[in-house]
């Protein structure tokens, strides 16, 4: 990863971790040619340099599912709310101009198509089969079953899916990311490859 990109992926906002992060950018490279790399939440651009970045290399597409309304943690009073992408005129969060800022910085501008929908609405319009699909939306367990519903089935054969914040102990944190997770495998659709701290990686069989 070239290091400029990485030092705007080490400063932007998000919940990365840099080992994941160099991860995603790994198999985004090497799994671009079998369709477009998509994420389902981008919040501010974070995860997207790293498969951007990746995506790049290949000669590939990311495509960036999100919203841009925010996460139940991501709400005023929250634990992860930030004032400063709190839009007072609509009176709700908003990280699509924070995208934008990083995916220029990265210069990945012709590379990132930035669709700006929830992530049940993009699934139900989506027919490409895609290389990789990386999910970290909203985590509840009612958006985490629809993430997996919509995007999972998508994913072409030996094409990567992969989950953010995976937590075995539920002590540790939610447990519908770590729920899904497991639903691909009861599938026999996925095969599971290693895991990068919380970061859960399946092959399409």
């Amino acid at each position: 990863m070239l290091a400029a990109a990485h030092k705007i992926a080490l400063e932007c906002k998000g919940f990365l971790d840099d080992a994941e992060g160099l991860r995603l950018y790994e198999l985004a490279k090497t799994h671009a040619h079998l369709g477009p790399v998509l994420e389902v939440g981008s919040y501010c651009g974070k995860s997207a340099v790293y498969l951007g970045s990746g995506v790049k290399e290949a000669g590939g597409s990311l495509v960036c599912v999100d919203h841009h309304r925010g996460s139940e943690e991501h709400q005023p009073g929250e634990e992860y709310h930030d004032p400063q992408l709190f839009d007072r005129e609509a009176q709700r969060m908003e990280s699509l101009h924070e995208l934008r800022r990083t995916i220029r910085r990265a210069g990945l501008e012709d590379t990132a198509l930035l669709l700006v929908a929830s992530s049940q609405a993009a699934a139900r319009v989506w027919t490409t089969p895609l290389g990789m699909v990386f999910i970290d939306g909203g985590h509840s367990q009612a958006q985490a079953d629809a993430d997996y519903d919509g995007w999972a089935h998508r994913v072409a054969p030996s094409g990567i899916l992969a989950i953010h914040d995976l937590f075995p102990d539920p002590g540790a944190g939610g447990q519908a990311p770590i729920s899904i997770y497991r639903r691909a495998l009861a599938s026999g659709r996925f095969d599971a490859l290693e895991t990068t701290k919380t970061l859960g990686v399946l092959r399409r069989v």
